[in-house]
C-alpha cells in the first residue's frame, strides 16, 4: 500500500461524523472493534447485505470472531493479531451464516486506529465473485463431462466401424468421394483398406456400367427418402453380386451417405429345410432378442446376430465353443443356477440377471431356457431379452440410495462390495440427519451442533439426500 504523502495538510481536521461517512461509503460493511475484538458499531452500504447476514442485529456487543463460521474463525483471529503488530492486516475472506442457508463471503481488512486494540474493519461483499466462480467451475465440469462423453462415443464408433463384419462406406454427399471404409468393405471390393478413401463412388467399387448407374440413382433417391430401396449390383469382370443400400446423415455442416454392401450368398442350411422351418430360422436370426444354443456343458454351438450385438462382438466364431457363463453378470453363480434348473426340470422361465459385454458395458437381461433332447447329445436353447428400458428403476439403483436391507440384498452380485459399503454408510448418515432434524423440530442450527457438523456441511448433506426443501419458516434462529 502507498499512503498519502501529507494527510494532515490535504484532509484537514476531519471530525468523527465525516470519517464515519467516508468509511461507510467506501466499503460494503464496516465494523468498529473495541478491546478484545468486541463489535461497538456497524455500518452497511446496501440494505440487502444487512438483510442477508443472519442475526446481524445481535452483532453489537459480540466479538467479531463469534459472527464468523467455524471454518473462518482462525482467519479473523489472524487478522486481529496482524493488525496489532503492523497496524493494518492483509485482506482475507471470511464467511458468515445467512438467513438463506448459503454462507455470505466478505473480504475484510482490519486497521488499528487507536489505543486499547481499537480497530476499523473494512469489508467488501464477495457474493457476485463467488457466484461467478461457482458458475465457472460448473461450466468447466460440464465441458469436461461432454468432452469425455464425446471421446467415449468416438472410441466406440471406431471399434464398431472397424470390427463390423458388414461392409460399410462413408461417402460425401456433395463430391461422392469415399470418406471412410471399414476393412470388410475393402476386402469385399478387393482393395487395400486405405486405397478406397478419397476415390469417387461408385467408380471406386469397380461396378459394371449398369450397376454404377443404378447406384447413382440410389444415392439421388437417398437425398429425399429416409429409407430408399436397395439395388442389386455386380462387379465388372468378377461375377460377384451384392445389394447396395444407402441412407443420409448430418455431421456438423456436411451431409454424408452411409452405404452398406451385402454379399448375395445363398443360405444353404435354410434352403435344405422345409419352407416354414426355413422362415422360422431366418426369423430367429433376425430377431431383436438373443438366441443361443449350447451343448450339455454350456458351450455355445450357435448364436444369432442380436446376441452378438449384446456381447459387442461381430462374428459368430468369436462365441462358438465359449462357455455362456463368460457373458453372465454373476458368472459361475448364474451359470450354475441356469444349468441346474435345465438339467432337473428341462426349462427355466424368466431368469433375471445381467449380461457383460466385451468392452465392459452391463445390460439388464431376462433369460428363458429349454432343454433340447437330441439322443445322446442333449443341448440347451436360450432366449435372452434386453430389459434395460423396462427396468428403468433398477438402472437408477446405483444413483439413488437404497432405503432398506432388502434393496441392498438385491444389489449383491451386481455392485462391488466397496460400493455396497459406501451406500450403506450413506443410508446410516441420512437416517442420522433426519433423526437430528426431527429431534430439534427442524432447527438446522441445533441439528448441526448435535451432529458435530458446521451448518454449511449440514446444508450440503440436506441437498445431497434430497431433504433440503423443508417447509418455509422451519428454520429457527439459534440466536
Amino acid at each position: 500500500m502507498k499512503a498519502f504523502r501529507a494527510p494532515k495538510q490535504s484532509l484537514g481536521d476531519l471530525d468523527a461524523e465525516v470519517a464515519a461517512t467516508l468509511i461507510a461509503h467506501a466499503v460494503d460493511v464496516a465494523l468498529i472493534l473495541g478491546g478484545g475484538g468486541v463489535i461497538q458499531d456497524i455500518a452497511f452500504q446496501r440494505a440487502d447485505l444487512s438483510l442477508e447476514l443472519e442475526g446481524y442485529g445481535k452483532w453489537l456487543g459480540r466479538t467479531w470472531v463469534e459472527t464468523a463460521t467455524v471454518e473462518s474463525q482462525p482467519k479473523v483471529e489472524a487478522m486481529m493479531r496482524e493488525a496489532a503488530i503492523k497496524t493494518a492486516s492483509s485482506w482475507r475472506q471470511v464467511d458468515h451464516p445467512s438467513s438463506s442457508g448459503i454462507e455470505v463471503p466478505i473480504l475484510y481488512c482490519a486497521v488499528q486506529v487507536g489505543p486499547g486494540g481499537r480497530c476499523v474493519v473494512l469489508g467488501r461483499d464477495q457474493r457476485a465473485i463467488a457466484a461467478l466462480q461457482q458458475s465457472l467451475v460448473e461450466t468447466q465440469m460440464s465441458m469436461e463431462r461432454d468432452y469425455s462423453r464425446l471421446r467415449h462415443v468416438e472410441t466406440r464408433y471406431r471399434v464398431l466401424f472397424q470390427m463390423s463384419s458388414e461392409p460399410v462406406l462413408m461417402v460425401d454427399a456433395s463430391s461422392h468421394k469415399v470418406v471412410e471404409a471399414n476393412p470388410a468393405a475393402a476386402e469385399l471390393l478387393g482393395e487395400a483398406p486405405g486405397a478406397i478413401v478419397g476415390r469417387s463412388f461408385p467408380d471406386a467399387a469397380g461396378f459394371d456400367a449398369r450397376s454404377a448407374q443404378a447406384v447413382r440413382a440410389l444415392l439421388d433417391a437417398a437425398r429425399v427418402a429416409r429409407q430408399p430401396d436397395s439395388v442389386r449390383v455386380a462387379v465388372a469382370g468378377r461375377g460377384s453380386e451384392f445389394l447396395v443400400a444407402a441412407s443420409t446423415f448430418r455431421q456438423e455442416t456436411s451431409t454424408l451417405f452411409l452405404v452398406r454392401l451385402t454379399p448375395l450368398q445363398p443360405n444353404l442350411a435354410a434352403a435344405a429345410l422345409p419352407k416354414p422351418r426355413s422362415k422360422l430360422l431366418q426369423l430367429i436370426d433376425k430377431a431383436h432378442d438373443g438366441f443361443v444354443v449350447t451343448d450339455r456343458d454350456g458351450r455355445i454351438v450357435a448364436a444369432n446376430a442380436a446376441f452378438l450385438d449384446m456381447a459387442q462382438l461381430t462374428r459368430e466364431d468369436q462365441v462358438r465353443g465359449e462357455l455362456i457363463e463368460r457373458w453372465l453378470g454373476r458368472g459361475g453363480v448364474d451359470f450354475n443356477v441356469v444349468m441346474g434348473n435345465l438339467r432337473q426340470h428341462g426349462s427355466l422361465p424368466l431368469f433375471a440377471t445381467t449380461l457383460r459385454a466385451e468392452y465392459g458395458t452391463s445390460t439388464e437381461i431376462e433369460i428363458s431356457a429349454v432343454s433340447l433332447d437330441d439322443g445322446d447329445q442333449p443341448s440347451f436353447g436360450f432366449t435372452i431379452r434386453n430389459t434395460s428400458r423396462r427396468l428403468a428403476v433398477n438402472r437408477r439403483q446405483r444413483a439413488e440410495l437404497p432405503r432398506s436391507l432388502e434393496q441392498l440384498t438385491e444389489l449383491i452380485g451386481r455392485v462391488p462390495l466397496k460400493d455396497l459399503v459406501r451406500e450403506t454408510t450413506d443410508v446410516i448418515e441420512r437416517m442420522c440427519v433426519e433423526a437430528a432434524l426431527t429431534m430439534t423440530n427442524d432447527n438446522r442450527a441445533l441439528a448441526a451442533e448435535m451432529l458435530g457438523l458446521s451448518r454449511q456441511s449440514l446444508y450440503v448433506k440436506l441437498r445431497r439426500y434430497g431433504i433440503a426443501d423443508l417447509p418455509a419458516g422451519s428454520e429457527t434462529e439459534d440466536g
